[in-house]
């Protein structure tokens, strides 16, 4: 088993998408930028991944400033490149030509001592999709509220 160190994670992205693929991907970090992870400060629930000229990129990741960084500081919402394969890449830019078609970060974690980001292909939830996930999860809810009251009394 890895040594996995979990970061962040985007819990709206399985509510708000049905995810279809998932990819591993590194990131290209600063300095400083490592040390801030290192502290669990980034944020990664509004944040997206583009494709441009063949390179993927990760956009609006925030990553705090690391308080002893003082001038090695970068800006916390800079474009960060993502380190993946070209026939992921590919798939990913096939991907985002369809309708509805997106790339959201799942999660971000240190895998040994690297930084790694899972990405997925992801297609956007209508409404009553989102409903329908809301009451099956009230219905679970509910059968082990009732499980555990008639365990109680036996």
């Amino acid at each position: 088993m890895k040594n996995i160190k979990l970061i962040a994670q985007n819990k709206n992205a399985a509510f708000n998408y049905f995810i279809e693929e998932k990819f591993q991907a590194g990131i290209e970090l600063k300095g400083t930028e490592v040390k801030s992870l290192r502290n669990s400060r980034c944020n990664i629930k509004d944040s997206f991944v583009k494709i441009k000229n063949g390179e993927a990129f990760i956009i609006n990741m925030n990553i705090a400033a690391y308080e002893q960084g003082n001038i090695f500081n970068c800006d916390p919402l800079r474009t960060r490149k993502l380190l993946l394969h070209k026939y992921e890449i590919n798939k990913m830019q096939k991907a985002m030509q369809l309708q509805g078609y997106s790339i959201v970060p799942l999660k971000i974690y240190f895998e040994a001592s690297l930084a790694k980001i899972d990405i997925a292909i992801a297609k956007g939830k209508k409404l009553f999709d989102k409903r329908y996930d809301i009451a099956k999860k009230d219905m679970r809810r509910e059968m082990e509220r009732d499980f555990k009251n008639k365990n109680l009394y036996f």
